[in-house]
Order: C-alpha cells, then sequence, then structure tokens
C-alpha cells in the first residue's frame, strides 16, 4: 500500500510538474522569414507605404476623380489593389475576410474607408508571405482560368500588381497637382533673362 501511494506521488509530481511547467512555458517565438520571404516583405513594406502615403496626400474630394470616362477613379484604383491583394493569396489558400467583395471597386468611396482597406490588404499580403513555408513557394497552384503557377510567381505578380498601379496613382496624384510625398521637392525652373 505505501509503495502504491509513493507511486502515485512520484508520478503525479513528475507528470503534473511537467504538465505544470509547459502550461507556464512562453510559447516559442516564431522565427523571422529570411531570403525571398524577408526580402518579399521588405518590398510589400516599401510599396505599401508609397501606396497609402499617396492616398492620404490626395484631397478627398479627388477620390472620384477619373482621367476619362470608363477608368477607374482615384478611390477605384486603391480599392483595386486591396482586391488583388485578397484574391491573389487566395489561389494558396489563404481565406479572403468578410466584407471583401468584387463590387468594393464601387462601394468603398470615402478616403478613410479606402486607405483603411488598402493598409488591411497590405498587413494581409505581408501574413501569407510570412506563413507560407520555403518548400510551399515552389508548391503549384492553379489561379486565373486554371493556368498552373508556382506559389512564389503569384507572390510576384501581387508585387507587380501593386507596383503598377502605384504608377497609375502617381500619374493620377500628379494630374490633379499632388505631388508624391516621398519625392524631393521640383528644382526650381531656371529664370529667363
Amino acid at each position: 500500500m505505501r509503495r502504491t501511494i509513493l507511486a502515485l506521488a512520484v508520478f503525479g509530481f513528475v507528470f503534473g510538474g511537467a504538465a505544470f511547467s509547459a502550461r507556464g512555458a512562453e510559447p516559442a517565438a516564431k522565427a523571422a522569414p529570411t531570403g525571398f520571404r524577408a526580402e518579399y516583405i521588405a518590398e510589400v513594406n516599401s510599396v505599401g507605404k508609397k501606396l497609402t502615403d499617396l492616398a492620404g496626400a490626395m484631397p478627398a474630394e479627388k477620390y472620384s476623380w477619373r482621367p476619362a470616362p470608363g477608368i477607374r477613379s482615384v478611390s477605384e484604383v486603391y480599392v483595386h489593389v486591396a482586391g488583388g491583394d485578397y484574391l491573389i493569396p487566395s489561389f494558396m489558400g489563404a481565406k479572403v475576410p468578410e466584407g471583401i467583395t468584387r463590387d468594393m471597386e464601387k462601394t468603398v468611396t470615402e478616403k478613410a474607408k479606402v486607405i483603411d482597406t488598402l493598409k488591411k490588404s497590405i498587413e494581409h499580403v505581408k501574413s501569407v508571405a510570412e506563413n507560407t513555408s520555403d518548400a510551399d513557394l515552389d508548391k503549384k497552384v492553379k489561379a486565373f482560368g486554371g493556368h498552373e503557377f508556382t506559389e512564389r510567381e503569384l507572390l510576384i505578380i501581387l508585387l507587380n500588381h501593386m507596383h503598377e498601379h502605384l504608377g497609375q496613382s502617381i500619374a493620377y496624384a500628379r494630374m490633379n497637382g499632388v505631388a508624391p510625398p516621398w519625392s524631393e521637392a521640383e528644382p526650381a525652373a531656371p529664370k529667363k533673362s
């Protein structure tokens, strides 16, 4: 009987202590991405900051401006970027958050909401890159009508999409007298004598 009690006490101490110690331990920190994923996230941070800074610099009353009928407006371009930030990773299995729809370009038009939508989409892209393993970068998936791409190719397409519409947004801003916040001041025109 004494042996049984002693055995139970030792058992409880060893396994109970281990369980207590495991519960109280801090979770291991997730390793920061390296290689392609780290470089990719740095590029997303760069283009994302330029997009959101330019969106912030554009006056709210210009968000409905478009260069010609049938061409996306200022707000539609930024929301289109956000839509791509959600659509393209969905081919890799990333969940599209509730409320993200194809008609967002027409329904999200207020400056503050456009910028918020854009910022959240950029965070989504970075999260997808952080949570894609190096091995999965070479995994082939079907996208855009059943064409095969590696997940790395889709991430590159997504980054290209962001840069393409940053260029479009710069042109829109310049056409409306807004200089990109990160650009240097224009040199003064030489005086005519």
